[in-house]
């Protein structure tokens, strides 16, 4: 992953601004203990701990020690390779447990009493709840797009997956996990029985609603850009951005197609590169971009466009806490060079793009003609059958596989449904149509654009 580069001016108003996001983030954990279902998992710990009887130390300055161990057990992990960038960590933590003292006091009205009916209670406090869990969430994703610094509640988890090898989402689940049997171990050894109010329902539905709806508000707030980056460098930005459209303009049209497994999509690729004299580009972005990565072209063959549905359930609940700057796992420095790499042909010539949410990064593109190629399971199995040697059922199987993998992907990095219509501009059904009738309504339909435009 590249470096990023920003002016001073700019890293300036993200450290500012992480100073107000931090304490969104603090008020939203709060709320949610002052429910009394149980507390998230990375408070669970302290919260058991500040309820001590006679514990000299309030929440706050437990969350401080911990985050100050959490530190120095990434600097044991990584060693040389600890960047001393993330001592701000210790800042970070001092500051965000100043918040945790301040925010448990301004909500301490809220906590739900004992005292009301369980009918009515208890649905008051899992309001509470969903709200508090709403507003952390929201304070993560803000966090991540401030992309400044991070809590070292998540330093710790992409400390130890750096140092294992392993992806930060299973590590995080891991961690927090982790951090709940803690959590319950010291309700046992302080107070001798469970307590739903330390750690309950409440803290299963964080571990799940957190990530979930972080994934939610993350596209929605874009808008936070302009306080991250002074007036005059977003107008140079949008200046840069004009020139290279007006540079591109010569570019007639490029054709991307998304297909179904088995539908012929690929051969309607080659047909329609062969009628208009362009390069078709499938498996030459998956050379370049193992090339750019480090890694082999079969590993990148294998890994890209296929997310499975236990893999999408881990991404979609896993708290995206990590800047993708910070965290650049396998499937996103894919994403993010084949993206790229899409992008640069998009600029240099007109051709015919298989694949690779194509249509969704160049969904601003005005030359580009999005196309999404179906057709019936038994003429998908037919070709599947015929093209890998297989049994009717076994090709029925690797359909299945092939198109789940390609559409959880899809809706991983674009939050849309792979097979919706709204995001192309023309949807082909071989079964209807033979590969050389769709090549040539796509012709037709590139000329027109053209004159239209």
């Amino acid at each position: 992953m590249e470096k990023v580069k920003r002016s001073k001016r700019e890293w300036m108003r993200r450290y500012v601004s992480f100073v107000f996001i931090l304490f969104v983030i603090a008020f939203g954990t709060s709320l949610s203990i002052r429910a009394n279902l149980g507390s998230s998992p990375i408070s669970a710990p302290p919260y058991v701990l500040s309820l001590i009887p006679g514990i000299p130390m309030t929440m706050g300055a437990i969350v401080i020690c911990m985050h100050v161990l959490f530190i120095l057990i990434q600097i044991l992990l990584l060693r040389k390779n600890y960047e001393i960038r993330q001592l701000t960590q210790i800042f970070v933590s001092f500051l965000f447990g100043f918040y945790t003292d301040v925010t448990m006091w301004m909500t301490g009205f809220l906590q739900i009493p004992a005292s009301l009916p369980h009918a009515i209670g208890f649905p008051l406090q899992f309001v509470e709840l969903l709200i508090g869990g709403a507003l952390l969430a929201f304070g993560i994703a803000c966090e991540v797009r401030c992309d400044s610094l991070m809590l070292a509640g998540e330093g710790l988890p992409l400390a130890i997956a750096k140092a294992v090898k392993r992806d930060f989402g299973k590590v995080k689940i891991c961690s927090d996990t982790g951090l709940v049997v803690i959590g319950v171990c010291l309700m046992y050894y302080f107070f001798g029985h469970w307590d739903w109010k330390m750690i309950g329902v409440g803290t299963l539905v964080s571990m799940f609603y957190v990530g979930f709806m972080v994934r939610q508000f993350a596209p929605h707030i874009v808008w936070l850009d302009k306080i991250f980056i002074p007036a005059d460098e977003r107008r140079e930005e949008v200046a840069e951005e004009v020139e290279e459209e007006t540079e591109e303009e010569a570019v007639p049209f490029i054709i991307t197609i998304a297909r179904e497994y088995g539908s012929g999509g690929l051969t309607l690729g080659r047909l329609l590169s062969e009628r208009l004299g362009v390069d078709l580009y499938d498996h030459a972005i998956i050379d370049e971009t193992a090339q750019r990565l480090g890694y082999t072209s079969e590993f990148v063959r294998e890994n890209e466009q296929n997310i499975s549905n236990g893999k999408l359930w881990e991404l979609i609940f896993t708290d995206k806490s990590i800047p993708m700057s910070m965290n650049p796992s396998q499937d996103d420095a894919i994403f993010v060079s084949e993206s790229r790499i899409i992008r640069a042909l998009a600029a240099k010539k007109p051709c015919v793009i298989i694949g690779r949410c194509a249509n969704w990064v160049l969904r601003g593109d005005r030359k580009a003609f999005r196309v999404f190629v179906t057709s019936n399971e038994a003429d998908a199995v037919e070709r599947v059958m015929e093209k890998d040697n297989l049994s009717a059922n076994d090709a029925r199987r690797r359909i299945e596989q092939v198109n789940t993998g390609r559409s959880n992907h899809y809706l991983q990095y674009t939050g849309h449904h792979w097979t919706d219509a709204r995001d192309y501009d023309l949807v082909l059904n071989t079964s209807t149509l033979s590969i050389d009738a769709c090549a040539e309504i796509i012709e037709k339909a590139i000329k027109s654009k053209k004159v239209k435009n």
